[in-house]
């Protein structure tokens, strides 16, 4: 049987709105639920929740306030109304790309968001495409676009003002949670980050940033960075040569190298990284240095290091990288020579570090470690 909330307490209720509407249309006063909105980006997608804030002020919210089930609330045509997750408008909740809500699939776009909650415990979320209606008095089943079941969470302590929060946050995740009175009602929405980023990088490369050389190394490293090497090889191939903008630099050929590399063809990884050395800035070779320092392979690293020094006459930090990538091997005399052959060009800043780093050397310690 549907419950019904009396119908002198409705009448005052609307009676209420309704003074407040035409106040509302001479004079600006506060809302007595506060109007509040929470964001989450999660990968490249924005989610965010709008809604007003009611207080508990005392009152029995679960199975009171918040009636259980699909109600007639004495007003309005619906006659099966979920909750409207919030007070006076509508809550809404948007997405700026396709999502998975709880593993079903969902448009972006701004919905209106309801929850029907149960005594046992069970919450019937439902995203409809009215945004627009004072709470659910006019809730339409027809305009679902989504209906899926979630279980809340009793809590010790109590939220007195209602609060919706991301409490947890991944890579390609967020978990958004409603908290009000003694209760969390979760829903976890998933995004497809890498898919997502992938589709916008080939609609840049066909726009007028498409025109531009470092639109294709940045799509390349991307690429190379979520394991689709054939793409990123693709990609960089067209930053190398064959376009208007093409031209070798140490970005595109040092990535080249490392795709080959992956790739299992070694050979030409080689070739294609020797070529790309003397095109590198000081900094750009010492970062190359440093990640093969952090990923062992610390003769590759020594590699690297020296062609800095050569190719670049020893500026900063070209010495520098050199000792660090000797005190990686234990070679602690050759750390030293390097150390001290670090140039005028050092930043004033980082001259204090060196007495600290040749103490340790001397003491045959690693300085790369802490």
């Amino acid at each position: 049987m549907k419950k019904q909330i009396m119908p002198f307490l409705t009448l005052t209720i609307f009676l209420t709105l309704f003074t407040m509407s035409n106040l509302g249309a001479q004079i600006t006063t506060p809302a007595k639920s506060p109007e509040a909105e929470v964001s989450q980006r999660v990968g490249i997608t924005d989610i965010t929740i709008h809604y007003n804030r009611p207080f508990v002020k005392g009152r029995k919210i679960w199975g009171g306030l918040v009636p259980y089930g699909f109600n007639y609330l004495g007003f309005g045509t619906s006659k099966a109304a979920p909750w409207r997750a919030g007070s006076d408008y509508n809550t809404t909740i948007s997405f700026t790309h396709e999502v998975s809500i709880q593993g079903n699939k969902f448009p972006a776009g701004k919905y209106a968001l309801f929850m029907a909650p149960e005594e046992n415990g069970e919450v019937t979320i439902i995203l409809s495409s009215n945004t627009t209606s004072w709470g659910s008095y006019f809730y339409d089943e027809k305009e679902d676009i989504l209906r899926f079941k979630v279980t809340s969470k009793d809590k010790s302590t109590s939220t007195e003002l209602l609060t919706y929060s991301f409490d947890t946050v991944k890579p390609t995740s967020a978990t958004a949670s409603l908290h009000w009175g003694t209760k969390e009602i979760p829903f976890t929405i998933d995004v497809a980050v890498d898919e997502i980023v992938m589709k916008g990088i080939r609609n840049d490369l066909r726009n007028p940033k498409g025109f531009q050389q470092s639109t294709w190394d940045a799509a390349a490293n991307y690429a190379f960075s979520i394991g689709q090497l054939e793409q990123a090889l693709e990609w960089v191939n067209a930053s190398i040569e064959g376009n208007f903008f093409s031209k070798e630099t140490f970005s595109n050929l040092s990535l080249k190298s490392r795709i080959l590399e992956k790739q299992g063809n070694t050979t030409e990884a080689n070739e294609i990284l020797q070529k790309s050395l003397p095109l590198g800035s000081p900094d750009e070779l010492y970062r190359l240095g440093i990640g093969l320092i952090t990923d062992g392979q610390l003769d590759k690293a020594l590699e690297i290091m020296q062609a800095n020094v050569k190719y670049n006459k020893g500026a900063f930090p070209s010495h520098y990288g050199l000792a660090r990538v000797y005190s990686a091997k234990k070679d602690f005399k050759n750390a030293l020579k390097a150390l001290e052959k670090t140039g005028n060009d050092t930043p004033e800043h980082f001259k204090p570090r060196f007495k600290q780093y040749k103490e340790r050397l001397q003491k045959k310690e690693d300085f790369n470690s802490k």
